[in-house]
């Protein structure tokens, strides 16, 4: 499995005939280092809530590559409602769906999931949310926007491979947070994501790192893959 950070909380899950994009935000994404391939052969798109830097690019995408869009059953249906001719596979908090790659499971997230529409109106997109996504035996864990939560220590059961933790603040966990959210997973690496897109999530990764002892930590600038 190889898996490429493209900023912010954007990342591409690569393994056989499987290629799914998390949270796509790109075209807007000022850290975003664009790629062809980036968007090409797309059989699946993960989208945790509602929020423009999250959805992204995901229509779009979808419509171009004929991906089945996973996301909670209110973001379908937002979705649905303005194009009916995409894939949609709803999920909520705590379920699981076995998918011909491996089982997904949606996890807790404690954020919002507001959008503003066209006429600038605010419309609730659900409970936000992350992914526990196995591919082919291989779990990655994709938080979305959260903050803390004990939850957190039911996934050190899932023995994920790979953990992407929001370190920014602010909107997410920070720091301090986020060192106790792997703690609690224990993931086999670590790897920070949404911070320093915007000057509101300014953190160090290089401190998240050097201060997760015992765990293992990735640092992955957009663009960057790692294997597992």
């Amino acid at each position: 499995m190889k898996v490429k950070f493209l900023g912010h909380s954007s990342i591409l899950i690569e393994d056989k005939n499987f290629k799914a994009l998390v949270d796509p935000f790109l075209k807007n994404n000022p850290a975003y280092i664009e790629d062809p391939n980036d968007i090409l052969g797309i059989t699946h798109i993960f989208i945790t809530h509602a929020h423009g830097d999250h959805i992204g690019d995901s229509a779009e995408i979808a419509e171009a590559n004929n991906s089945l869009i996973i996301a909670n059953a209110e973001i379908c249906d937002i979705l649905y409602a303005r194009h009916k001719k995409l894939k949609y596979h709803p999920m909520h908090i705590g379920g699981a769906f076995r998918f011909d790659f491996g089982r997904v499971k949606m996890t807790n997230a404690v954020h919002g999931s507001g959008f503003r529409d066209e006429n600038g109106i605010i419309h609730s997109g659900g409970n936000p949310g992350g992914y526990v996504i196995e591919v082919y035996g291989k779990k990655v864990y994709h938080a979305g926007d959260t903050g803390l939560t004990i939850d957190m220590k039911l996934l050190e059961k899932e023995k994920i491979d790979i953990a992407f933790l929001p370190i920014g603040g602010n909107y997410t966990m920070d720091i301090d947070d986020a060192l106790e959210a792997a703690r609690f997973i224990v993931s086999k690496v670590t790897i920070p994501m949404h911070y320093n897109t915007f000057g509101l999530i300014k953190a160090d990764p290089l401190e998240f790192k050097n201060r997760l002892l015992g765990h293992i930590v990735e640092i992955l600038e957009p663009s960057e893959s790692i294997e597992i």
